[in-house]
């Protein structure tokens, strides 16, 4: 029998492990590396180049920065982490903390919380490292307590429900509407099971069966019988993609969120895009155009200058910083109407507890990708349910958890993995993603044999191109090399060999139209790949669209091709974290005509999910060794 508080102590002590390791990483990358070592592992971009500063949503402070140097090298920014940007130039310049709104090849938006520019953009040299977010922890933790401490209510009820699988019984008598026609019998068969449910069921959703479609069809069932919603997702991504799905369902819908972390694209529906169209919004943006004109004002009297100038600078700030608290409080007079107008409030787990939603319950709350978030922050977004469905994958990527020690006690075992097969669970059989070759291997190792391709993708190939292959590289002495800085491994004959495949698709179908991803486990690769994709693209048609990106990148994406380099190649049979298989039903399935596969059968035979694979392409006949292409 589990008992809550010894669980989610238990629980408390792993989410400080990983706590404690992910600080300690960041402190010995800022301690034990340079600049240019920190560069190469893709955490710092410097030196770089500031396009455009200004002020934005909540009149705070903006800037759009540029790297000049090492463009195209991967890294670790994206979308809602916390960045820091400092000076070489200066030590009295004070490095502070920005939230990246977007990222691109080379240039990246970063708000700041705060009520003017940050002095260190007067400096030159910037740089920008990637950095830990610790309110995530702090957020986590408080949900955690919650939980631990609920007794005599609903919440109660749903705690019991997941981790003793004390379930209500099914409400059979509830009345299910007439569904899209457009939904197969399992789809539908899904709605049915959480429109019935009284407490938690789960929606699992293999590659290509039509998760998100399911999951917003319910939602707008429900939305129709008059329920508010919560729909949550692991990342800012996914919870902008819920929210797309959502608006193009024809819902009204909320996304809450630190707006820097917030697609542009869905500015309209944001917080404080909403309050932008609110009629009060023109006293608003009077409040913002005098703070504005004040700032430019004590922009006049530099910090350099005497003691006079510098108290007329802070008086002047000061009076805009009161009205911009002004401006700030007519914002809060309309945010409570948003929130109650809005039939799904889209956010990320940790996002559910924001200010707006404090108070607030939800009588039925969607995780999605469930399997790839980290069980404590899953409890956030559950402590403000009445029900809950739980949606993803746990065959495909977990969550990243950095202490190996955490990982090994139980943190990378996702709260939909436990409950998996315990719960009411719906399972999606008909994927619309790839050719019926590619899905087989997976079908059969991971989902017991019980999907079926649609007979709208079963059989579309690159015009009768071989659909999947493994090209075998044992014997040709082609041995992975380990990075000795960053500890990386990559496979240069590999790589080369792969873009080589890649001119060879090209040269036999020159005009076809193709979007194709060249992918593999390890960054050291990744950025091997990424350079002779400079040397080998002139010789590609416009007309092959490639991307390259690690596995982990193309969870949730698809292409027409997959190219796949799987690096290791050693005397050792030694394969590192290959055997996590989740891994490749990830990267096998995101191809939708083709997939080719490019490994060493001498290392990876040994394993048993690598040993089956090989004699699985064998009984198919596209089993190929990479002896043959060579001249």
């Amino acid at each position: 029998m589990i008992n809550p508080a010894e669980y989610f102590d238990e629980l408390h002590k792993l989410l400080q492990l990983e706590k404690e390791e992910e600080m300690r990483q960041f402190d010995t990358m800022m301690r034990g590396t340079s600049v240019q070592q920190r560069v190469e592992l893709g955490y710092c971009w410097f030196p770089l180049r500031v396009v455009e500063t200004g002020y934005g949503f909540g009149d705070y402070p903006f800037v759009i920065v540029e790297r000049t140097k090492q463009k195209d090298r991967p890294h670790s920014f994206s979308p809602g982490k916390v960045a820091l940007v400092f000076s070489s130039e200066s030590d009295s310049a004070e490095p502070i903390k920005g939230a990246i709104q977007f990222v691109n090849a080379d240039q990246m938006k970063l708000i700041f919380f705060c009520d003017e520019l940050p002095e260190v953009l007067d400096y030159g040299r910037l740089g920008v490292n990637v950095m830990p977010d610790e309110n995530a922890y702090r957020e986590q933790e408080h949900a955690m307590k919650l939980v631990a401490n609920a007794r005599n209510c609903r919440l109660a009820v749903i705690r019991e429900a997941l981790l003793l699988n004390k379930l209500a019984e099914s409400d059979a008598d509830v009345e299910i509407p007439e569904l899209p026609v457009h939904l197969n019998q399992s789809q539908q068969d899904a709605i049915k099971l959480i429109l019935e449910s009284q407490d938690v069921c789960l929606l699992h959703g293999p590659p290509g069966t039509g998760k998100t479609i399911t999951l917003i069809a319910a939602a707008k069932v429900l939305v129709e019988q008059g329920e508010q919603l919560l729909l949550c997702a692991p990342s800012n991504a996914a919870a902008d993609w819920l929210t797309q799905k959502s608006l193009e369902a024809g819902m009204r819908v909320l996304r809450i969120g630190n707006i820097a972390r917030i697609n542009e694209m869905l500015e309209a529906s944001t917080v404080e895009g909403q309050v932008r169209q609110h009629p009060q919004y023109s006293d608003i943006k009077e409040f913002r155009k005098r703070a504005a004109e004040l700032r430019r004002m004590a922009g006049k009297y530099k910090r350099q200058f005497g003691h006079a100038e510098r108290e007329q600078r802070k008086l002047i700030l000061s009076e805009a910083k009161s009205i911009a608290v002004e401006a700030r409080k007519l914002e809060s007079f309309i945010l409570e109407s948003c929130v109650d107008k809005a039939e799904v409030i889209t956010c990320t787990l940790v996002g559910a507890n924001h200010s707006l939603l404090e108070k607030r319950n939800f009588s039925t709350v969607f995780i999605d990708e469930a399997a790839q978030a980290p069980e404590p922050g899953c409890w956030i977004p559950i402590s403000k349910a009445d029900r809950v469905v739980l949606a993803g994958d746990p065959f495909q990527l977990p969550p990243t958890v950095k202490s190996q020690e955490a990982a090994r006690k139980g943190l990378s075992v996702t709260l939909m993995e436990k409950v998996l097969d315990k719960i009411p669970t719906a399972l999606l059989t008909v994927q619309y993603r790839m050719n019926e070759q590619i899905m087989a291997f997976p079908n059969r190792w991971f989902y017991q044999g019980r999907l079926q391709a649609h007979a709208d993708v079963a059989n579309w190939d690159l015009d009768s191109e071989q659909v999947v292959e493994f090209i075998d590289t044992a014997g040709l002495g082609w041995e992975e090399q380990v990075n000795p800085e960053t500890q990386s491994i990559s496979n240069s004959e590999e790589a080369r060999f792969l873009w080589q495949r890649l001119r060879a698709l090209s040269e036999t179908l020159p005009t076809k139209k193709m979007n194709v991803g060249v992918i593999s486990p390890y960054r050291g690769q990744i950025g091997l790949l990424t350079e002779l994709g400079l040397e080998y693209r002139s010789e590609l048609p416009d007309s092959m669209k490639i991307e390259v990106q690690t596995i982990d990148s193309f969870q949730g994406q698809e292409r027409d091709a997959i190219y796949v380099s799987l690096v290791r190649s050693n005397d050792r049979s030694e394969i590192g974290f290959l055997q996590d298989y989740r891994r490749m039903n990830v990267a096998m399935t995101r191809a939708k005509k083709k997939l080719v596969l490019i490994g060493d059968s001498a290392t990876l035979g040994h394993d048993p999910f690598y040993k089956a694979l090989i004699e699985h392409c064998e009984l198919l006949g596209v089993y190929r060794s990479a002896w043959e292409f060579i001249n």
